[in-house]
């Protein structure tokens, strides 16, 4: 028999029977207590189960954060089946090619989203039997899986530790995205980590504003609060001024988001007057975060804590505790509990030991299985069960762990290597700049140079001349970009991560044609060294 030690699947079972009128999830107002949850979850495993669903079954859904798509997850952990969440945000033709690759026995879909749904379907071979998310409950109809041939033969009924419950996708910053399998225990694991460093009590209120889409979602807060007893307030996407109104109204007393999140917040006219009090402690993730943002919020006496995680790693890997927020500002910390890490040469593969500077290797029970049908992509990260991260880090005498940037970001300008972390963290240091990223782009003379896309805050004036000179202040020559330009924002991802490839391909453009520059956009160049 499998082990199910780990499973997911009877929690909502112990919170309902510890604290069953508790407050679960504040969907917008509505509520869902414990035992609603956990009676609702059992009514649509059971239907699942009765429509001949089995073990592995793939359930994917279309839909924004919602008590239904949480009814559904823990009804998938209870019936063995596998959640897989689409992102709303992407085009047809990108949640086309993520169905083809999950070939889900069901998609659910939320009215919102019907023309979405009805244009990515036009576009995928197979069928893929859809029904309403959420009209009458996520439960209310559960159609009979799509089969090819013949029925599904009879498999084990049983969930297992080791059994799929999540396929997130990747964010596709950098490449094509990927199907990431999570497991229950993976989830456990991960979860359990997250408890021991980033203590959550029954008493805690949880804004959760990170997408169901999203790994951050699901792990970072909002399922351990759930495991804990917690009240979770969902919200379907993130707006500055109603997320300070909630902090403020419904006493939140701890969040989670990226760097973006508290940037757009902080410069929110609203941020100065709103009481922050109940905000006890905040998690930001998903990218290095500038120091000077970190003091804002430190200022405000919010304890804004860095960590760092990754999907494949469930994602959390390294945590900076509350007591270490302030005197150790722009690190993401040491491993959580049941997180192992190391530091390797990005070229050679050798492990480094003390102060070092290199790749970051994950190990432990929360690293994922791999990458859904995709054995060369889940052989390129995993070697030997260590993850390799991809992420440059620097690990310090005491242990502490920086996040430098992605390997895959860093560039080489005339043989020396430049993180574009670094010098988005000066450029933001400019009172004027309100967001900023750097990206390496070729070069005949210097084999990368960097290019700088910034936007400047409200009611702020500079220009892309002024901008270089302030970064000649505080970087080597051959740090400061060659190309500044001024745009409105930057493109993001759906995780609010800065997309670096399609800003290459904007500056590879600018530079091969400037004369023809999107309208509003002021650039400069840098050519001395």
């Amino acid at each position: 028999m499998p082990d199910a030690l780990h499973t997911l699947g009877r929690w909502t079972h112990d919170r309902a029977r510890a604290t069953p009128e508790r407050i679960a999830i504040d969907d917008r107002g509505v509520v869902v207590s414990y035992r609603e949850l956990d009676e609702r979850a059992e009514r649509l495993a059971a239907a699942f189960r009765a429509a001949g669903f089995t073990i592995g079954d793939r359930v994917a859904t279309l839909t924004g954060n919602s008590a239904d798509q949480v009814v559904l997850f823990f009804a998938c952990a209870k019936a063995g089946l596998v959640l897989v969440p689409l992102s709303w945000r992407l085009a047809p033709r990108e949640l086309a090619a993520q169905l083809e690759i999950a070939e889900p026995a069901l998609l659910l879909v939320e009215s919102e989203f019907e023309s979405l749904a009805r244009a990515t379907l036009a576009r995928v071979v197979r069928r893929v039997p859809v029904t309403a998310l959420g009209a009458h409950g996520v439960e209310s109809e559960v159609p009979a899986p799509a089969r090819d041939g013949a029925a599904a033969p009879a498999t084990r009924t049983e969930v297992a530790d080791d059994d799929a419950l999540l396929i997130i996708f990747t964010s596709g910053t950098t490449a094509t995205p990927k199907g990431a399998v999570l497991t229950h225990a993976n989830c456990f694991w991960t979860n359990l980590s997250f408890s021991r460093i980033s203590e959550l009590r029954a008493a805690d209120t949880v804004l959760a504003v990170m997408p169901q889409y999203h790994v951050g979602g699901w792990n970072i807060q909002p399922l351990l609060a759930w495991w804990t007893g917690a009240t979770v307030v969902l919200e379907r996407t993130f707006e500055p001024g109603r997320v300070l109104h909630l902090i403020q109204e419904r006493g939140i007393t701890t969040m989670m988001g990226v760097p973006a999140n508290y940037l757009f917040l902080a410069q929110h006219p609203d941020f100065a007057r709103t009481d922050l009090s109940s905000l006890e402690h905040a998690i930001v993730g998903g990218a290095p975060m500038a120091p000077a943002l970190l003091r804002t919020w430190h200022d405000r006496g919010v304890a804004l804590a860095q960590g760092y995680g990754l999907t494949e790693a469930s994602p959390n890997v390294l945590c900076l505790p509350d007591e270490d927020a302030r005197s150790r500002a722009g690190s993401a910390g040491k491993p959580y509990p049941h997180v192992d890490v190391a530091v390797a040469d990005p070229v050679t593969g050798e492990r480094l030991d003390g102060e070092a500077d290199g790749e970051l290797l994950v190990h432990g029970p929360s690293v994922f299985a791999g990458y859904f049908r995709d054995p060369a992509g889940t052989a390129a990260a995993l070697h030997d069960g260590w993850l390799h991260t991809g992420d440059l880090v620097r690990r310090d005498a005491d242990g502490y762990f920086t996040i430098v940037d992605r390997i895959k970001d860093v560039y080489i300008s005339g043989g020396e290597g430049v993180a574009p972390a670094e010098v988005e963290a000066v450029l933001l240091g400019h009172p004027a700049v309100a967001d900023v990223a750097v990206v390496g782009v070729p070069d005949e003379r210097w084999g990368e140079v960097g290019v700088a896309w910034v936007v400047i805050g409200r009611g702020r004036v500079a220009d892309a001349a002024e901008l270089i000179d302030f970064a000649r202040d505080s970087l080597a020559r051959f740090k400061v970009p060659r190309d500044v330009h001024v745009v409105d924002e930057l493109p993001r991802s759906t995780a609010g991560k800065v997309l670096r490839r399609v800003l290459v391909e904007r500056s590879i453009r600018s530079a091969a044609a400037p004369a023809t520059s999107e309208p509003g956009t002021m650039h400069h160049r840098e050519d001395a060294r």
